[in-house]
């Protein structure tokens, strides 16, 4: 890991990384978090009982969307052109929560990472939106990279 920060030039100002000279490669990452809630709450949403809609479906759309709007979002992050986004929603009654997981892909000089995470962080907070008519008590939670492939820093998995 690098101890330097690469979005700030040699005099500690905010700068956008410059990427020209890298080379284009396949990229990959995954993102993963969740939405904690009341069990009352998550059924609701398992039944499509929440009179917004289907939420885990319109979450999904949101997520999809929102990666495709990172760089509008984020200050010094590239506009990418990506191959695919695909980002799930899935009841975890278990766990009283949905669990969100977001992979992006692009060939392209920088990686993809803020993309994922913004799906998921996206996912999460349209899930509260929906629902916070019926549950305030909820909470985004856990929302982090799971994996990083392509470029020239290589491969990253977490730790679960």
């Amino acid at each position: 890991m690098s101890n330097q920060l690469t979005h700030l030039d040699e005099t500690g100002r905010a700068q956008m990384v410059d990427v020209g000279a890298k080379n284009e490669t396949e990229r990959t990452a995954v993102a993963r978090g969740a939405v904690l809630m009341q069990p009352e709450t998550l059924q609701l949403i398992i039944k499509g009982s929440i009179k917004k809609g289907d939420v885990l479906t319109i979450a999904q759309l949101a997520g999809v969307m929102a990666a495709k709007r990172a760089s509008d979002l984020i200050p010094l992050c590239h506009p990418l052109m990506l191959n695919q986004v695909v980002v799930t929603c899935t009841p975890n009654p278990a766990e009283s929560r949905v669990d969100i997981e977001a992979t992006a892909r692009v060939t392209g000089k920088t990686g993809v990472e803020m993309e994922a995470l913004t799906a998921v962080s996206i996912a999460a907070l349209t899930i509260y939106d929906m629902a916070k008519a019926v549950d305030r008590t909820m909470r985004l939670s856990h929302i982090r990279l799971i994996h990083k492939s392509g470029g020239r820093s290589g491969t990253f998995n977490a730790k679960e």
